[in-house]
């Protein structure tokens, strides 16, 4: 049975941490196809204790700016079946102070670039968008909904989805909410809401939370879930894919229903939550108020229903728990 070719751009990141292990355990537990799996990294060395926990994936150290380092992925490892890229600059902040390296990061012109110059089309290119496209003025947004991004974030990432509709062939973009669970076999420095809001409300002081921004959060496991089903669907059918679908949890929360979700769980006391609008905080960074999504396009195209938010903390705490 020949191998299926996997690389991951952006590897090292939380996304791509979990994603690698699940094609990993996917190998592990024998599935229909073996998967061959590499990932790339923008620091170098890459984690211990990843590659330990997925010896047989070969590293690479790729400038997405510049392109270099796809060469050696071509020479060692050559044209992948499936791309999922999962690097992108997604503090929105960050995006506002430097908007142009934002957009060299977020639009994959280098990776996209590098996939085009394979003589064969036979690459599934899986991209990481955002639910913060959608201006948020609304709710439930759906896919066909005018993306009026309110931030630089949200047009880079729109940017990214009209570029790559307009030079790849076979494409799944994927816009995603706020990402949360368990943490990495290699820790991320950057800080994991459900972790955040369980340490703030362990203090036992009164915290200020939002009530008047809406989204519908993921589990990390089910927005992995979602990219082996498409991966498997692509391997499977081999038809031509240029799918477009909202990922996020089935329940629409604000940052208060986030915490008090937290709160039931862990017994904390709910009236140290206070509930402020998003508007008395000045985050540098205008953010947009309801980007709820409608998923309704997932569930029907890959049968896939995510995890309610309740369940997901549930899941997240009980598994740093047994870490």
């Amino acid at each position: 049975m020949s191998k299926v070719k996997i690389l991951v751009v952006g590897g090292t990141g939380y996304l791509g941490q979990h994603l690698l292990q699940a094609y990993a355990h996917a190998n592990a537990i024998g599935t229909p196809f073996a998967f061959d799996l590499a990932f790339t990294h923008h620091s170098s060395p890459p984690p211990h204790p990843l590659l330990d926990v997925i010896p047989s994936s070969l590293p690479f150290q790729v400038d997405l700016k510049t392109g270099f380092g796809f060469e050696a992925i071509s020479n060692t490892f050559g044209q992948p079946d499936v791309v999922v890229n999962c690097a992108a600059i997604s503090v929105p902040r960050a995006c506002e102070i430097d908007p142009a390296n934002a957009h060299a990061i977020n639009v994959p012109s280098s990776l996209v670039k590098w996939l085009q110059s394979f003589e064969k089309n036979i690459t599934l290119l899986i991209h990481l968008s955002t639910d913060q496209v959608y201006e948020g003025e609304s709710s439930f947004y759906k896919e066909e909904d005018k993306a009026v991004p309110v931030n630089v974030y949200g047009k880079t990432k729109v940017a990214a989805e009209q570029f790559i509709s307009e030079n790849c062939s076979n494409f799944a973009i994927l816009r995603s909410s706020i990402i949360y669970g368990p943490q990495t076999v290699s820790p991320v420095a950057k800080s994991l809401p459900i972790q955040w809001i369980d340490g703030v409300l362990a203090k036992g002081e009164k915290v200020e939370f939002f009530h008047d921004e809406l989204r519908c959060p993921i589990y990390v496991k089910d927005l992995v879930s979602v990219i082996l089903a498409l991966t498997n669907k692509w391997i499977s059918e081999g038809k031509q894919m240029q799918l477009l679908l909202n990922v996020g949890g089935s329940d629409r929360v604000s940052r208060v229903q986030m915490a008090e979700a937290v709160a039931q769980f862990r017994g904390y006391d709910a009236s140290l939550i206070k509930a402020v609008s998003a508007s008395s905080v000045d985050r540098g960074v205008k953010s947009p108020a309801d980007i709820s999504m409608d998923i309704t396009k997932l569930v029907q195209t890959l049968k896939i229903s995510p995890v309610s938010f309740k369940d997901g903390v549930r899941l997240t705490l009980t598994t740093e728990a047994s870490q």
